[in-house]
């Protein structure tokens, strides 16, 4: 769907951060499938705070590709990738850091700097980026969170914009770069019989839960400051909904995807405190680094209308929560029931309408749910799913798949600098006037009152176990 706009490919990949956790649970392992996939044949920079040599970089990054899923299954690009390597080690604030990293460049013009590290280092290493004109033709990709708030965010957007123009700058949410995420995009535009029916005369609701069965796993003090609004709704479940939601648009490439999905952001209804439920499962104030008194959500269910010509009075339903009944994401479309009731049974039945149904994780599917009568003389039926299964063994992982994205220009699976803007507006106030976090069971699937929201249209379709794989 995406053509790459027409500037080259980096000639180079610099990451800050290079000693972290990011670098060794992720960009080492994609790296690594990059360069067994003969898309990455440039230098690939390091650079850190840390002490360290060449030679314990190299170490680091057998260790992360032994370590991630597949494993080391290619000596040769594994021993091309150590080969590829170089290492800058120096404080952020240094000039002498950026100079050693232009050393370490080379011949290099086109870079991607990638900022593996904490939010609060971006601006300093963005404003070394410039003081020493690493900025001029690179690119820049920038690590979730975009912000805390709309002022944050602003900030932000700021210091980046000062050194690199909007369409150079990369803002990754690994979320977006999901097989099972790009597929409801093409889903509903490479299929002319959903498009006519895709809006508010044939919608009656949306549904979206990310959920998972796990708490916060050692990782409180983290939490303590994000908390599941920000964590989950405000960008990945948001993104969904872009995605659900967009025009089509107008043309082919990925500026025009990005317009389309910040004209959903745009069109949100400010969410206020009638809209949210918040959650905190039991035992979460016991968790290391967390507040005795904490009203930090673990869980957030919250309706959003979108005030468009396509969507107005269609309410999406949103719900994320952590230690919940089974880790699981899940979008249902569910279409209105039918104006006139020819047949009692499919009117006078509690079943839902039709239904789409994208399965996001752990496994990809998608069903559509149709009545279809028993056999038999009376005109009575059942609703049935026809199921497609999209899995395939062979996907990239979303980062590699983004990194290369990235170092080829190509901005479609990115947020742009307007939808972090917008999307942070609609949840603005209600990060300060909100309703106090209600106590659930580990393993329920959440507080009751998230029922109650969502009650006047429909109920919640809890994900079910997965049939015949695990």
């Amino acid at each position: 769907m995406a053509t790459p706009d027409n500037r080259q490919p980096s000639d180079a990949f610099v990451f800050f951060g290079a000693t972290g956790d990011l670098a060794r649970k992720m960009i080492f392992p994609s790296l690594y499938q990059m360069v067994k996939h003969g898309n990455l044949d440039v230098p690939i920079i390091g650079v850190a705070f840390s002490n360290w040599t060449i030679e314990d970089l190299r170490q680091r990054a057998h260790d992360a590709v032994a370590a991630s899923s597949h494993g080391i299954d290619d000596e040769a690009a594994m021993e091309k990738l150590k080969s590829m390597l170089r290492y800058v080690d120096g404080d952020y604030n240094a000039d002498s850091t950026f100079q050693q990293l232009r050393t370490a460049l080379g011949a290099a013009t086109q870079p991607t700097h990638y900022l593996a590290i904490p939010p609060v280092l971006f601006s300093t290493v963005i404003s070394g980026l410039k003081k020493h004109g690493l900025n001029e033709g690179a690119r820049v990709v920038v690590e979730k969170p975009f912000g805390r708030d709309l002022a944050s965010a602003l900030a932000l957007d700021a210091v980046i914009s000062d050194a690199f123009p909007e369409d150079s700058v990369f803002r990754i949410d690994h979320f977006l770069g999901k097989e099972e995420i790009m597929n409801l995009l093409y889903f509903r535009f490479a299929n002319t019989m959903f498009e006519p029916l895709w809006n508010r005369d044939h919608i009656d609701s949306v549904q979206i839960t990310v959920a998972e069965d796990f708490g916060v796993e050692g990782r409180g003090s983290f939490y303590e400051s994000a908390g599941a609004l920000r964590d989950v709704i405000e960008n990945h479940l948001f993104q969904i909904v872009a995605l659900l939601a967009m025009d089509a648009p107008p043309y082919q490439g990925y500026g025009a995807v990005q317009s389309a999905k910040a004209d959903v952001f745009k069109a949100m209804r400010k969410l206020t405190r009638d809209d949210i439920v918040r959650g905190q499962f039991e035992g979460y104030r016991d968790e290391e680094g967390v507040a005795p008194d904490s009203d930090v959500e673990t869980y957030a269910a919250v309706r959003l209308w979108i005030d468009s010509w396509r969507w107005a009075g269609v309410p999406f339903y949103l719900r994320t929560g952590k230690a919940l009944t089974r880790t699981a994401g899940e979008v249902i479309v569910e279409f209105k029931h039918p104006p006139q009731a020819l047949f009692d049974d499919a009117m006078s039945t509690r079943d839902r309408g039709n239904y789409v149904r994208f399965r996001l994780s752990p496994v990809s599917e998608i069903a559509i749910s149709a009545r279809v009568k028993t056999p038999g003389e009376e005109f009575v039926g059942e609703p049935k799913e026809l199921v497609l299964h999209t899995e395939s063994p062979n996907e990239r992982s979303p980062y590699e798949r983004l990194l290369t994205d990235a170092m080829n220009g190509d901005g479609a699976l990115f947020t742009r600098e307007e939808s972090v803007e917008a999307a942070w507006t609609v949840v603005d106030d209600i990060l300060i006037d909100r309703p106090a976090s209600i106590p659930y069971e580990r393993g329920s699937w959440g507080p009751s009152e998230a029922d109650d929201l969502i009650a006047e249209h429909t109920a919640w379709h809890n994900p079910e176990p997965l049939h015949g794989h695990h």
